[in-house]
């Protein structure tokens, strides 16, 4: 074999080598876990509710939150069911939930849910993809 095809073949063998290096190390980096808040809701004021959950879905947007359970149906299967409601929604990171959490759009909104309704709110990390 001729020296520059040594070469080149040389130098495609190493390229060849860190691509795949820098696959298996990108794979092994810890993701980072999924973030949910959590809330059982019990609404004692239905119409006031009704303005509360109607303008939660755009303070979600900016943080790339959105609902896995709101509302619906609930059967206990260990333990008491909520009674009401029982909600979930999912971010990026615990992080992002907690901004949103925090963020002056959701406080503005907080008071409504807190006249209409009694609450547990939860923030839970969830596990990295």
């Amino acid at each position: 074999m001729r020296t520059n095809h040594k070469l080149a073949l040389a130098v495609l063998a190493g390229v060849a080598m860190g691509v795949v290096g820098a696959m298996v190390i990108h794979a092994q980096q810890a993701k980072t876990p999924a973030g949910y808040v959590i809330a059982e809701v019990d609404v004692h004021d239905a119409a006031t509710f009704a303005k509360y959950g109607a303008k939660v879905p755009e303070t979600l947007a900016p943080f790339n939150g959105h609902y896995l359970v709101r509302g619906g149906k609930i059967e206990g299967v260990e333990g008491t069911a909520p009674k009401d409601r029982f909600v979930v929604i999912a971010f990026d990171s615990a992080e992002k939930a907690r901004a949103w959490e925090n963020s002056a759009a959701y406080e503005a909104i907080k008071p409504i849910r807190h006249s209409s309704a009694t609450s547990r709110v939860f923030i839970a990390e969830g596990v990295a993809p």
